[in-house]
């Protein structure tokens, strides 16, 4: 239900960099979903019930302007534990190199292409 917090506790919106500092103790449950079950369950919560946990501005550029995330001024926060029953997404980059690597030329540079970014989604939720 829009505005309210699930389970009393604030939505985690992670990435590759901070998603191992919040499983240092506890146990949790992690399921694959697809970008459409990440929007939606963004869209259950209110703004002021999200906390942004990373600062990677590459990662905000992908989850919010390639995924159709909804864009908020969300609230930022360094986080070392999830609390019990709390919901997280995880956006994981796999970049791998690329399989060719084309010179393209721009603004009288030349640019080479090194790497492919993939991007799928993890909602984690920590039971004990």
């Amino acid at each position: 239900m829009p505005g309210k917090k699930i389970n009393g506790h604030p939505l985690l919106l992670l990435d590759n960099s901070n998603m191992n500092l919040l499983f240092n103790e506890g146990d949790f449950k992690c399921t694959n979903m697809t970008f459409e079950e990440a929007r939606e369950i963004v869209g259950m919560y209110d703004k002021n019930d999200i906390i942004l946990c990373f600062s990677h501005p590459d990662t905000y550029d992908i989850i919010f302007n390639y995924l159709n995330i909804p864009k908020k001024d969300y609230e930022y926060r360094e986080l070392k534990n999830m609390e019990v029953g709390q919901d997280g997404i995880i956006f994981k980059k796999y970049i791998t190199p690329s399989e060719s690597q084309p010179i393209i030329h721009a603004d009288g540079v030349e640019a080479k292409k090194i790497q492919n970014i993939y991007v799928y989604c993890v909602h984690v939720t920590r039971i004990k």
